[in-house]
């Protein structure tokens, strides 16, 4: 499977190429790194069906996706995160619309094959009070594993990240000391480690130091063939993420109309406890007549025909009841306060 570098030069050649004809038409965004090679695919495939439309995306973290919708820099955004009441008071008339779920993972850089971590266990390591692989309370959740008298390297995300709004998010919900002390955001304090920008960021700290351990998103983790921890879930099952499993977290949520919702430790015997959704930020009513048709009519193919590549780049395609509430959203979307015309077949 391509990497995600290969897949962003890749695409970024398509887009180039889109650009170059003088009538072309090119939508503007930035955000969430988490979704990026999905992203990066579904731009140059579009880019294929419509040679008269290019995309340039600018994978820059949710946090800066967030900001540069807010400022009106970009056609759209993109973000792990939903938009707190906070943010949107800034832009209230933005629209949240869900693209895929996908999972965060744990990987490490120590000699043990499989690796078992509770919640808590997890948690007190980012909080650095679990320091050496060797720590009793590793050791016991761990029968029979040789682990290393080697200190525990905590690396974490540098820049404004959905990835660590989905494990924060999640570490607040299984430790009342972690909600207490750090919390949850796109951006927090860490109290311990290094910090990494981008997946590639936190992946090159956790193989560059013996003994470190962070986290990243399942695809640029299979693509790299990081090992990854197994994680007991709130049914008390240890689990490996797959997709599967990403898609078991989604299955008993109520998805609330504005699609703003936590998936993280999910209930269900096969939930994989650190999931989200991933979306994509566009004003309810779209002001360039020619960019906001074609962005409207992108979502639909995205939310639709675009499910396909969902799968193949380790991510787990929108549950069937999502994708009818989304139908709904999108066709409520306006042009300059008038509708647009979709071919939904």
């Amino acid at each position: 499977m391509n990497s995600k570098k290969t897949l962003v030069a890749l695409a970024a050649l398509l887009f180039a190429a889109g650009t170059a004809r003088a009538d072309s038409l090119l939508i503007n965004g930035a955000g969430a790194t988490f979704p990026a090679p999905l992203y990066t695919k579904w731009f140059a495939e579009y880019h294929r069906l419509h040679p008269e439309l290019a995309f340039n995306y600018q994978a820059i973290g949710s946090g800066g996706g967030i900001q540069q919708i807010t400022n009106g820099t970009v056609d759209f955004g993109a973000s792990d995160a939903p938009l707190s009441d906070e943010q949107i008071a800034k832009i209230p008339d933005v629209v949240h619309i869900p693209t895929v779920l996908g999972a965060v993972v744990v990987t490490y850089n120590a000699p043990v094959k499989s690796l078992k971590l509770t919640p808590e266990a997890l948690a007190d390591i980012f909080l650095g009070k679990i320091a050496t692989w060797n720590d009793p309370a590793l050791a016991k959740l761990n029968p029979g594993v040789k682990l290393p008298d080697t200190a525990i390297t905590v690396a974490h995300r540098s820049d404004g990240s959905g990835t660590s709004y989905g494990f924060t998010d999640y570490l607040s919900k299984v430790s009342p000391e972690w909600a207490a002390k750090v919390g949850k955001g796109t951006s927090v304090k860490w109290p311990v480690g290094l910090g990494g920008k981008g997946n590639d960021g936190v992946t090159g700290l956790v193989k560059q130091n013996p003994g470190a351990i962070g986290y990243v998103e399942l695809a640029y983790a299979n693509q790299n063939k990081l090992p990854l921890a197994q994680l007991r879930n709130k049914d008390g099952h240890y689990l490996l993420p797959t997709l599967a499993s990403t898609s078991a977290s989604a299955a008993g949520v109520a998805m609330p109309a504005d699609y703003r919702v936590s998936i993280t430790n999910a209930s269900g015997k096969e939930a994989w406890p650190i999931a989200s959704f991933t979306y994509l930020l566009v004003h309810r009513d779209l002001a360039d007549a020619k960019k906001g048709e074609a962005l409207v009519k992108f979502l639909w193919w995205a939310t639709h025909q675009g499910q396909k590549d969902a799968a193949p780049l380790d991510y787990a395609p929108l549950p069937a009841k999502v994708v009818h509430m989304v139908e709904k959203t999108i066709e409520s979307l306006t042009v300059q306060g008038k509708p647009v015309k979709i071919a939904t077949k």
